[in-house]
């Protein structure tokens, strides 16, 4: 008995950990897609996040990729929200199959062919029919597994009544809640604890008042893998792991308090339906319930965890963490918005400096602060690199690291202006500024850094440098202007073009078109 309970366990877990990573390899970029493109609001959140946990079946592998996209920056923390809506109604889809396919169709029967087909796809076959294979594979496990829970809670069933258990008041169903709680967190799936828990009930070692107090206690329980996940994140990780631990625990309390109502449905719907396709119905249905009652709130209710969980990290690095780095797509989207955000402060905060030529203090916070946010994105992209990447993610890990150096070139030119200062009235460095000014706007602005025209601004600037030092050198040797004057303007020429120069470079990098070919250009003297 104890043999098949924990060997039919450990089949079905290894069975859902097989299917949950090869789905999720299958689903690939649309998956990523999904969850970030498609996106738009709370209630597209929910749909992505009940469909792709539908997909990859674990509510984990939705809710911690969720924290992930939060922490990277790519998704909002309202749309995350409504993945963590959404994830917790595609999860009961665990129920129906094992209620359904595991109990009424005798799938156990040529389970061990699925497991063999499966196998054999791995062995042979390549890239995407490989991962197909090994899901073949962990839903043909699935089903042993479930064949070894069902002998196994045969055995529990001769010696083990309902009436042994509690479940019969109050205080029975809570204690019954609980330990649906702390069989999720020692099986780390709360997919794992409502099979065996269907097992139970078919095998009639539970009726289905206890099951339903069991599955309250597991919905709850599988929050508490958010919480683990977030250990360590930024603070929007955090925040949509509490949102994930309150809305399971508000559901669960909903479900809690309507169990009388739940018992007189199942009565109601007597021998139409068996005891199993009734807790997955229920796991369902409060589910759903739950995120209609906090659907509609879902503003207040992310305001509400915002001001409990604040924001304390700098915006340049808060997307750099642990739970980013080692998911090579979300961890370079990451890299480059940060870039983009110390591109923005600099561009944004040291104008005063191009236009008066020195650096004030606001200018120089910004300057070290940037500085600093540098060398923590220079480690993170680093780290990327240890990953084994696709030639795409190689181009853009490239393009991040030239980003980063044009960047410190920038806040080290702006960090010495030139000795003499600049004339921002005077030609020729009056002309210059205005070619200058609009391409800092596009930097500092909220949309994406427009490439081509700081391009365009850098050349114009470098033609006007040419020209302009020959014309101050040559009225310096007439007689025609001071020379100790000139040589200032040739210097603040040559400065103000290396600031063009490197904004530009910077830009092309963190645009999207930053990993092209195009060739680097030398940098003024």
């Amino acid at each position: 008995m104890t043999v098949d309970l924990l060997g039919g366990l450990g089949m079905f877990l290894l069975g859902m950990i097989l299917m949950t990573e090869s789905l999720r390899a299958l689903a690939g970029d649309a998956l990523r897609g999904m969850l970030t493109r498609v996106i738009s609001g709370p209630v597209s959140g929910m749909l992505s996040g009940a469909a792709a946990t539908a997909v990859v079946q674990s509510s984990t592998a939705t809710t911690i990729t969720t924290i992930g996209f939060v922490s990277a920056g790519l998704l909002t923390f309202p749309q995350a929200v409504g993945v963590i809506f959404g994830a917790n109604i595609g999860t009961t889809s665990t129920g129906w199959i094992v209620s359904l396919l595991g109990f009424k169709v005798s799938v156990g029967a040529f389970a061990p062919a699925l497991v063999l087909v499966g196998t054999a796809m791995r062995l042979i076959a390549r890239d995407r029919l490989r991962h197909a294979g090994v899901a073949l594979a962990g839903f043909g496990l699935l089903f042993v597994g479930i064949d070894l829970l069902q002998q196994g809670m045969s055995g529990v069933a001769d010696r083990l009544s309902p009436g042994d258990l509690p479940g019969s008041g109050v205080g029975g169903r809570l204690l019954l809640v609980v330990f649906g709680i702390i069989m999720t967190l020692v099986m780390q799936s709360s997919s794992a604890a409502m099979a065996t828990t269907l097992a139970a009930l078919h095998s009639n070692a539970i009726n289905l008042d206890q099951g339903a107090a069991l599955v309250i206690g597991q919905n709850i329980g599988t929050a508490i893998t958010s919480a683990i996940a977030a250990i360590g994140t930024p603070a929007p990780a955090k925040r949509t792991a509490l949102a994930h631990i309150l809305f399971n625990a508000l559901t669960g309390a909903v479900a809690f308090l309507l169990l009388p109502i739940f018992d007189w449905l199942a009565r109601a719907a007597g021998p139409a339906l068996d005891a199993p396709t009734k807790l997955a119905g229920f796991h369902t249905a409060f589910n759903i319930l739950g995120v209609a009652l906090l659907l509609p709130c879902v503003g207040w209710f992310s305001r509400l965890i915002e001001r409990l969980i604040p924001e304390r990290l700098p915006p340049a690095t808060r997307y750099l963490t642990s739970i980013v780095a080692d998911v090579v797509p979300v961890a370079l989207e990451a890299a480059r918005r940060s870039l983009r955000e110390v591109l923005r402060s600099i561009s944004g905060g040291c104008v005063g400096v191009t236009h008066e030529g020195r650096v004030g203090a606001p200018a120089a916070r910004v300057l070290d602060e940037s500085t600093q946010a540098l060398q923590v994105i220079g480690r993170f992209v680093h780290r990327i690199g240890r990953n084994s990447l696709s030639p795409e993610e190689s181009r853009r890990q490239i393009a991040l690291v030239h980003a980063i150096d044009h960047l410190t070139r920038l806040t080290q030119t702006l960090s010495h202006p030139p000795l003499e200062g600049i004339k921002p009235g005077e030609a020729p460095i009056k002309g210059v500024l205005e070619h200058l000014a609009p391409a800092l706007a596009s930097g500092a602005g909220s949309a994406e850094p427009d490439a081509p025209f700081m391009g365009s601004v850098s050349r114009t600037i470098a033609e006007l440098r040419r020209t302009e030092r020959r014309n101050l050198l040559d009225a310096a040797a007439l007689g025609k202007a001071d020379p100790g004057r000139s040589v200032a303007d040739v210097d603040a020429l040559l400065w103000l073009d290396r600031v063009g120069y490197h904004l530009w470079r910077a830009g092309h990098y963190l645009s999207p078109a930053g990993t092209s070919t195009e060739p680097e250009v030398s940098a003024p003297n």
